[in-house]
C-alpha cells in the first residue's frame, strides 16, 4: 500500500465529516486554539495539510498558513474551501519538500508522521521541519501511543475503537515496528466497507531522540490539545519541540 494510492480521489471525497469525528467542534476547536497560540503571531506551515481540516479554521483566525501535501486529490478538495492565495500548498513529500519562506510554527497532526514508514524518513521529516523554522520556532506533533500493552503474546491485533457503524483494529508487526490500521464501516445491510493504512509507530522517547538529532529542544508534552497531563495511561500526545532562539 503506497501513500499515493491510499489518499486517492475517493478517499478525498469521503474524508471530510463536517461537525463530527475529526471535524467535531470539541475536537477541532482546542486544536486550532493551541496552534494559534504556538504560532505566536507568525506564519505556520502544515505538513500533510490534506483537505484543510485544521489549516482553514487556523487561517480564519488570522494565522498565515502554507501547506505541504503529497496527495493531489486532497489538495483539490482543499481548493473548494480556500484558494492558492489564501492557503498556498506545495505538492510533495513532507520529509523532503521545501516551502518558500520562514515560519514560527510547523505542525503535523492526527498521527500523520507515522505515514512515513521508515525511521530514516521520520528523522528526515524532523530535519525538514527545522529547515523551515526561524530561531525559536516550534514543531508540533500529534501522535498516538502504541498499544502494545494490550497485545497478548501470540496475538497480532488490537481493537482500538468499537461503536455503532464502525470498528477500528490494528495489526502489529513488532519486529519491523509497523502497524496496519483497518477501518470497518457498516450499516443495517450485510455489507461493510474496509479501508486500510500502513504506519510505522513511534514511542515518545524515540520521537524525542529524532527531535534531538534535528536540533530541537523539547518544550512540552500533553495528552491532548487542551493541556491534560501526559501519563503512562495516555493513548496519545501532543508534543512541542523548539529550535533554540540562538543557533
Amino acid at each position: 500500500m503506497r501513500q499515493k494510492d491510499i489518499w486517492d480521489a475517493d478517499t478525498a471525497r469521503n474524508y471530510d465529516t463536517p461537525g463530527s469525528g475529526m471535524f467535531a467542534p470539541e475536537v477541532l476547536g482546542p486544536t486550532v486554539d493551541r496552534l494559534a497560540e504556538l504560532a505566536a503571531g507568525g506564519a505556520a506551515l502544515e505538513f500533510a495539510i490534506g483537505t484543510g481540516r485544521v489549516a482553514v479554521p487556523l487561517a480564519e483566525r488570522g494565522v498565515p498558513v502554507t501547506g505541504i501535501e503529497l496527495s493531489r486529490p486532497m489538495v483539490e478538495r482543499l481548493r473548494t474551501k480556500a484558494d492558492e492565495a489564501t492557503i498556498p500548498v506545495v505538492v510533495g513529500d513532507m520529509a523532503t519538500a521545501v516551502a518558500p519562506g520562514e515560519y514560527t510554527l510547523v505542525y503535523l497532526v492526527y498521527n500523520t508522521i507515522s505515514n512515513l514508514l521508515t525511521q530514516a524518513e521520520q528523522v528526515a521529516c524532523f530535519r525538514n521541519a527545522a529547515r523551515h523554522l526561524a530561531p525559536g520556532g516550534r514543531f508540533v506533533i500529534e501522535l498516538w501511543v502504541p498499544e502494545l500493552r494490550a497485545l497478548p503474546p501470540g496475538r497480532a491485533a488490537t481493537v482500538w475503537q468499537c461503536e455503532p457503524g464502525y470498528i477500528g483494529l490494528d495489526t502489529y508487526d513488532v519486529l519491523r515496528q509497523h502497524v496496519v490500521s483497518h477501518h470497518f464501516r457498516f450499516d443495517e445491510t450485510h455489507e461493510a466497507r474496509l479501508s486500510r493504512s500502513p504506519h510505522r509507530y513511534i514511542w515518545p522517547a524515540e520521537l524525542d531522540l529524532m527531535a534531538q538529532l534535528a536540533g530541537f529542544e523539547p518544550e512540552s508534552r500533553h495528552a491532548d490539545w487542551e493541556g491534560t497531563a501526559f501519563t503512562a495511561e495516555s493513548r496519545s500526545h501532543v508534543s512541542v519541540y523548539r529550535i533554540p532562539p540562538a543557533r
